[in-house]
């Protein structure tokens, strides 16, 4: 009886793993025993680095809040405490568009911000200056 290979199904696997690897340089994009290797490894940085994104993203939200708060007279965290004060529910990253973006709509959030804090027993803003 003959040897039976599976030969469909290995060769669909391997084309499988190559096409993976297109765009990948050199024999990591020709050559299946490295493009494997290459294709687990992207597989791996990319399923890591989606959780990286996030947090990188969340970092740069807050810089750009904080920058654009004190360059109005708020820390960032007396900026955050007076907009839920005011009942104001955007969070960061519409807020650091509006820091970025739009200065005035900021400004004005501030304000509201300030009005808030204002308002709160026990909170004493910084004076401007």
């Amino acid at each position: 009886m003959p040897r039976a290979t599976n030969a469909p199904a290995s060769r669909e696997r391997r084309k499988k793993t190559l096409d993976a690897a297109k765009g990948f340089r050199g024999r990591r994009s020709k050559l299946f025993r490295y493009a494997k290797n290459a294709v687990m490894k992207a597989q791996y940085w990319a399923f890591r680095d989606r959780k990286t994104r996030k947090r990188m993203f969340g970092k740069l939200w807050n810089q750009r809040i904080n920058a654009a708060a004190r360059a109005n007279g708020l820390t960032y965290s007396r900026f955050m405490e007076g907009i839920k004060a005011a009942g104001i529910t955007l969070d960061r990253k519409v807020l650091s568009g509006l820091a970025y973006e739009d200065e005035a709509a900021f400004k004005a959030l501030v304000e509201k911000a300030k009005a808030a804090l204002a308002s709160k027993p026990g909170v004493t803003l910084p004076k401007a200056a």
